[in-house]
């Protein structure tokens, strides 16, 4: 009976994750409007950071609650390596696929064509990105000495603040149509304002929200070590499926709106902004606070995760620009292939 109330339980705190951050997302859209940003900063940084918030913190709050707890410090770094690990994983394969798969849905309805002309300076440049970070973010796994782990982890967050300023100036060059008209403030829904105190509320429902994702997240973790102590399962192959596979939802879900509408840029960064962000912060705080060395579970998700994104990249590459769904649905094939590998392991 513990079980199947632990199994409820996380369910209820995955859906309660996935609304505080589209509560979140919410106000960060309005904070971009307010600092008149572009759509496309806001669609490759501002959107892909908000929606990447949940699996984000998962890891975060996994390893720091271990230190400030005294307790489980193993588990912890375990569930927290495997958070930071499955976020790009489910990106580059799960999400790519749900991508596909809405292209040929409103391909099917007559609401848009199969093709997915992409903007190949922004796509290009996330890709090369993500590379670097996570290629940047493997290799520490090999280096003994904490000292260079840490420096590693201070050139991450560079490369990440890199990022973010080329694709702002980028964006504000190349802009993709124009603004959807935003759905209101969330906090306008309860309280009465004027157009002065638009700003403080946008920051109150921005830190209200941040607040109930790290209470939530701090439950889920303490949940996913009661099951893998009770089934004497690996938490890093619970982390690294369970975890993302409900958090990344925020992703693919502005990313279906973003294809309904034929705004395949925007769609496609909202995934490819967000790897670049799980590889170069998360990974940072992995580098500081775990030993970050990886175990079999571990380097066959990080091989397929290089296979899956290497169609995408050189499918665009052939098609000149153009995005084939066929090439996006392989992320469901390369997603299958590891979850018959992880049920092995298990049995």
């Amino acid at each position: 009976m513990e079980i199947i109330l632990s199994v409820i339980e996380i369910l209820v705190v995955l859906v309660l994750i996935v609304g505080a951050c589209i509560v979140f997302t919410n106000a960060v859209e309005h904070l971009g409007e307010e600092l008149n940003l572009s759509e496309g900063a806001v669609g490759s940084v501002i959107a892909a950071v908000g929606t990447a918030l949940p699996e984000t913190l998962v890891p975060i709050v996994a390893i720091v609650g271990a230190y400030m707890a005294g307790s489980d410090i193993e588990t912890g770094k375990e569930i927290g390596i495997g958070a930071i690990l499955g976020a790009p994983f489910l990106l580059g394969t799960l999400a790519f696929c749900i991508s596909g798969a809405a292209v040929i849905f409103y391909t099917h309805k007559g609401r848009r064509n199969s093709d997915m002309p992409v903007n190949t300076i922004i796509m290009f440049r996330d890709f090369h990105y993500f590379a670097l970070a996570y290629s940047i973010s493997i290799f520490s796994s090999f280096i003994p000495f904490k000292p260079v782990k840490y420096a590693m982890a201070g050139l991450l967050l560079t490369i990440y603040l890199v990022y973010v300023v080329k694709t702002i100036r980028t964006a504000s060059r190349i802009p993709e149509g124009s603004y959807e008209e935003l759905e209101a403030l969330f906090m306008t829904n309860f309280i009465k304002f004027s157009p002065k105190l638009k700003r403080p509320l946008i920051f109150l429902q921005f830190l209200l929200a941040l607040g109930v994702i790290i209470v939530l997240a701090h439950f889920f973790v303490e949940q996913i070590k009661f099951i893998s102590e009770t089934f004497h399962l690996n938490p890093l192959i619970l982390s690294l499926i369970i975890a993302p596979i409900a958090t990344e939802l925020p992703e693919k879900f502005n990313s279906i709106i973003w294809i309904k509408n034929r705004k395949d840029t925007l769609a496609m960064g909202n995934i490819t902004g967000a790897m670049v962000f799980q590889s170069c912060i998360p990974t940072a705080v992995g580098l500081a606070l775990t030993p970050w060395v990886f175990e079999t579970e571990a380097w066959v998700n990080i091989i397929i995760v290089y296979l899956s994104v290497s169609v995408i990249y050189f499918n665009i590459v052939a098609n000149k620009g153009i995005l084939k769904p066929s090439a996006l649905l392989t992320g469901g094939f390369f997603y299958l292939i590891y979850m018959v590998y992880v049920i092995y392991r298990i049995i």
